[in-house]
């Protein structure tokens, strides 16, 4: 027996309202990625490596590290304007974050975007470089995963 006074869910509806608010999202990365270059390089910084490891349903940024070509140097102060979209909206809004907030919200972004689900399970780890001298981002990344070999014999 069914209970009508509850209304039905529309997987459907829901599955495309998601896909929509994913493209809108990943719509809003270049020229947040854009910002957060421009801040960066105008500190000076080359290159921001970022690592992140995920499993058992939970996953973090472990470390993020900033270069000025080959030496070692601390993340700007100040704020980098980037653009959010709250889940379910469909207006984006402005958001001031510290440099390692932004590369945190970015590097989260990405990988919702590339490989949802990265802290689930056995989980994966990897690594951003941010290479502001070229403006590319590139992800090497590691996922992880159990196996199972079984042998049956019967003689």
């Amino acid at each position: 027996m069914t209970d009508k006074s509850k209304p039905a869910i529309d997987m459907d509806a829901l599955m495309s309202n998601y896909a929509a608010w994913e493209a809108a999202a990943a719509a809003l990365v270049p020229g947040n990625k854009a910002r957060l270059f421009a801040f960066l390089a105008s500190a000076n910084i080359t290159r921001v490596t970022v690592l992140f490891d995920g499993e058992g349903d939970s996953g973090q940024i472990e470390d993020i590290t900033a270069f000025s070509d080959d030496a070692q140097v601390a993340l700007p102060g100040g704020k980098v304007a980037s653009l959010d979209l709250p889940y379910g909206e469909t207006r984006a809004v402005e958001r001031r974050h510290s440099a390692e907030l932004a590369l945190e919200t970015m590097t989260y972004d990405l990988l919702r975007e590339k490989h949802a689900g990265w802290e689930n399970s056995d989980g994966a780890y990897g690594e951003f470089t941010f290479d502001v001298a070229t403006g590319t981002i590139t992800l090497d990344y590691n996922e992880r995963f159990m196996s199972s070999e079984q042998h049956c014999y019967s003689w």
